[in-house]
């Protein structure tokens, strides 16, 4: 005889910041969705600074490496500035979610996209395959992880619910959209 499986449901951990809250743990795709051409930029400028240095200092010192060396770390230079550019654009555009830098373009977006959501009838953040134990476990796995991105870059890839927000307001605006659609038809009807 089997006893029922209990599962918990840990709250949601924010911190308090000077802009709204949108997602303490956005899934990956979002993050990329919602990055603005900033955020692309400054990105592209930390990939291009190390091999930039390096070609740099080469010119003013040059080290001797011998012939197929320099190729060999320019290439080097060049993947590990890639990796970090693309983990500095990330960071920007998910400190947003966290409320962390200026994000109101975002709140327009995320509101749009969840109200357009519930108003087709979907999940508001995606179907997953997981049992909800270990959605709980992958939440609380990536939460807030892009604070630690110098240490261990970590990214959410698990459609979940714990997103630390009230989803109510996405439902409140649905219903009053809906609304104003309905009275919009009656008036034009008439």
């Amino acid at each position: 005889m089997s006893t029922p499986q209990q599962t918990y449901q840990f709250p949601s951990k924010t911190i308090e910041t000077e802009y709204p809250l949108i997602d303490n743990d956005p899934h990956f795709k979002r993050v990329i969705k919602y990055a603005r051409t900033s955020d692309y930029v400054h990105g592209a400028v930390a990939a291009a600074g190390g091999p930039t240095l390096l070609y740099v200092m080469e010119r003013m010192h040059p080290s001797g490496v011998g012939k197929g060396g320099f190729p060999q770390a320019m290439r080097l230079a060049g993947v590990l500035g890639l990796g970090g550019g693309f983990l500095y654009f990330y960071q920007r555009s998910i400190l947003r979610f966290y409320g962390m830098s200026e994000n109101a373009r975002e709140i327009q977006m995320d509101m749009r996209e969840m109200v357009d959501r519930v108003k087709a009838g979907k999940s508001l953040y995606g179907e997953s395959q997981l049992t909800p134990a270990m959605q709980g476990v992958a939440a609380r796995q990536s939460r807030y992880s892009a604070l630690l991105f110098s240490i261990l870059p970590w990214f959410n890839f698990v459609n979940h619910n714990q997103h630390g927000v009230d989803t109510a307001k996405y439902y409140q605006q649905a219903e009053r959209e809906l609304e104003e659609e309905r009275l919009a038809k009656l008036k034009g009807g008439q």
